[in-house]
């Protein structure tokens, strides 16, 4: 059963002409189509993986699903409510089952609370459960992410690393036990050397729990040991989506090719091809017709420049948007 399902989202930002652009005659507004009808769906347990350059929608498109964003268009159907037309009591149900690990545990945890305060909050703020309750649940979950609870719930962020942060920021997140988390590339922050335990509880927490997550992250390699399908954005839309095994192995869309080919090898002999792209990632403001990644492709044909690509199911479960196929 889908627990999830993302229909033709859109996320729009309006600029207004600058004083200059007055000036020059320029009186409408730009749009900055930050995601630009996406869709996908979501089965209860599994992980998604989305990948992609900075400034491709993956981010923007996560903060529509929390609900910290209000879409422009298409629709969100959680458990087939859709989040948009909820109440006030179904948006209350909605946080507690939908939740976030942000990106920067430096910025993302108050500094004048303890761990315990931290943890603790969501239960305070989102259940009636009383004090004695919350105090359980709030240092079993403190343990789970792997922290010794009497050590470290008197404990402040700025007293911990940056992995134990954001052990506590994955704790404030699973301390009610959500249906769906959203992980916007928690490790990013973090030491190479610290990232793979991260990494490790967030997939074995997910099992346990059995919650659906959405992992974003621009390292492929990370998206390809955690993640069970794998969608690929680039300008707002999905260039390709699949099982996480057959994109890895065999990317069909020439931006997926490059993403793959930029992975790094541990290998200091071995000799990196040239990727198969050229340029730099366009503007996403009032974009060109035709197919997004036109401007950088090597293989680009007339029809992708007039044309924008639908997305195609090449085989059960695979689909891609290139007029390669």
């Amino acid at each position: 059963m889908a627990i999830l399902e993302v229909s033709d989202l859109k996320q729009y930002f309006y600029l207004k002409p600058d004083f200059l652009a007055k000036f020059a005659g320029g009186k409408e507004a730009r749009i900055i189509k930050a995601v630009d009808g996406v869709s996908f769906s979501m089965e209860t347990g599994e992980i998604l993986g989305i990948a992609g350059e900075s400034g491709c929608g993956k981010s923007t498109a996560c903060l529509a699903v929390a609900k910290l964003r209000e879409p422009t268009g298409g629709a969100i159907l959680y458990k087939d409510r859709n989040i948009t037309k909820m109440s006030k009591k179904e948006i209350r149900n909605y946080r507690r089952e939908v939740q976030l690990i942000f990106q920067d545990p430096y910025e993302s945890l108050n500094p004048r609370h303890t761990v315990f305060d931290l943890v603790a909050e969501p239960l305070r703020a989102l259940t009636d459960k009383s004090k004695a309750t919350i105090k359980e649940r709030t240092m079993e979950t403190i343990e789970m992410a792997g922290l010794q609870p009497d050590e470290y719930k008197s404990r402040y962020p700025h007293q911990m690393s940056g992995g134990e942060r954001q052990r506590v920021g994955i704790a404030q997140a699973l301390v009610l036990e959500p249906k769906l988390v959203i992980a916007d590339e928690p490790l990013s922050m973090l030491d190479v050397s610290i990232r793979a335990g991260i990494l490790d509880l967030i997939r074995d927490m997910s099992k346990q729990m059995n919650f659906s997550c959405i992992y974003v992250s621009h390292d492929l390699s990370i998206l390809a040991n955690i993640s069970d399908r794998l969608m690929i954005m680039y300008l707002g839309r999905i260039m390709e989506m699949g099982a996480t095994r057959d994109i890895i192995t065999e990317p069909r869309h020439p931006y997926a090719r490059a993403l793959i080919a930029a992975i790094p090898i541990p290998d200091p002999a071995y000799k990196r091809p040239i990727p198969e792209i050229k340029g730099e990632v366009a503007q996403p403001i009032d974009p060109p017709p035709g197919c997004r990644f036109q401007t950088r492709c090597l293989q680009v044909m007339d029809i992708c420049r007039n044309t924008e690509p639908p997305l195609k199911e090449l085989k059960p479960g695979h689909f891609v948007a290139c007029h390669l196929y």
